[in-house]
């Protein structure tokens, strides 16, 4: 489909006041729907000249919505390709729309923006930083760039494919998700024994016998301990009643105590 200089004028515009406006009106009432509607606004001007029709499509848009801001391009992309070719009568349409990918398309974006590509860039860029490279700064505000940057075309990529882009991508989100879960868990799980330095410092005596307990710790599994610390932290973060700032407090405390019997190092 090709797109012409003031069609893609006005999609980078929605872009840029989605970029910037997609949660500055963020509300436990209606959470998003002011961002959506501000980043959908001059389209709405230029598709209903009746205002009364305006005021319809705009109360439609304030409505309860949320999901993910980085993926969230791609149902203001469709939502615009619909509104364009059905105008008002598409209102049931884009409520459907915007309900059901809303779910989806968060949790693929929480687990790649929020989680994956963090986890994974930050783990590296501060094991970096901790060899004294100071490139590691440089990668994750690199990364955070390159993040920033690639919602630009989500918006575009979502009008062009329209309403036929649930149909193709629908049924393919929750195997990205597992995806992006699996390369998640196998990179931090890689990181865990160069980052986390912990050692078990106790040695048994008994005549000419001496057992360390760190070797007989490795023949059963190297980095035993820094996993199971990180297994522990895991799990606790899984409860609900434990938030992230007990959690930073109970990791801290846990360091005091385990590095003042030399298990941490």
């Amino acid at each position: 489909m090709k797109i012409d200089k003031q069609k893609a004028k006005e999609l980078h515009q929605a872009n840029r006041r989605w970029l910037w406006g997609s949660q500055i009106g963020w509300n436990y009432e209606r959470m998003m729907a002011s961002g959506f509607l501000f980043a959908i606004l001059p389209t709405l001007k230029r598709l209903y000249k009746d205002p009364d029709d305006l005021k319809e499509m705009m109360k439609i848009h304030n409505q309860f919505y949320n999901t993910n801001p980085f993926v969230g391009p791609l149902i203001v992309g469709m939502d615009i390709a619909i509104e364009e070719d059905k105008g008002v009568k598409s209102k049931d349409a884009v409520m459907g729309l915007k309900t059901g990918l809303m779910g989806p398309f968060a949790g693929v974006g929480d687990t790649i923006f929020g989680v994956i590509i963090p986890t994974i860039f930050g783990s590296i860029g501060a094991y970096m930083g901790l060899q004294g490279n100071v490139f590691g700064a440089f990668l994750w505000i690199l990364m955070n760039l390159v993040v920033l940057f690639m919602r630009y075309p989500l918006l575009r990529l979502g009008y062009v494919q329209g309403a036929k882009l649930v149909g193709e991508f629908g049924d393919k989100l929750n195997m990205l998700t597992n995806a992006a879960i699996l390369l998640g868990v196998t990179v931090v799980g890689a990181l865990i024994p160069t980052v986390v330095k912990a050692n078990v410092p106790f040695i048994y005596k008994s005549g000419k016998v001496t057992l360390k307990m760190q070797s007989m710790l490795n023949q059963i599994m190297p980095s035993l301990v820094p996993v199971a610390l990180v297994a522990l932290v895991y799990w606790l973060l899984g409860k609900k009643n434990i938030t992230s700032t007990k959690m930073i407090i109970f990791v801290l405390i846990l360091s005091i105590v385990l590095g003042a019997f030399k298990i941490l190092g």
